[in-house]
């Protein structure tokens, strides 16, 4: 069985989201396991937010601002 891992990425909506927008404009994919969490800015996460992920399931956390 191949492991897929459940990947939880906080993105800033005027950087990052805005690039993964055009990304799928342009028709690229990611794989299933990521799920887009977006954020006015990624500077008002809390370390509660990541630890709350980890709680919930998460195998990695991306945060991209």
């Amino acid at each position: 069985m191949e492991f897929l891992p459940k990947i939880l990425a906080y993105v800033c909506t005027y950087c990052t989201y805005t690039a993964a927008d055009m990304a799928g404009s342009a028709r690229m994919q990611y794989p299933a396991g990521v799920r887009v969490i977006k954020y006015l800015c990624t500077s008002r996460i809390d370390i509660l937010h990541i630890l709350k992920g980890f709680e919930a399931g998460a195998d990695a956390i991306l945060v991209g601002g």
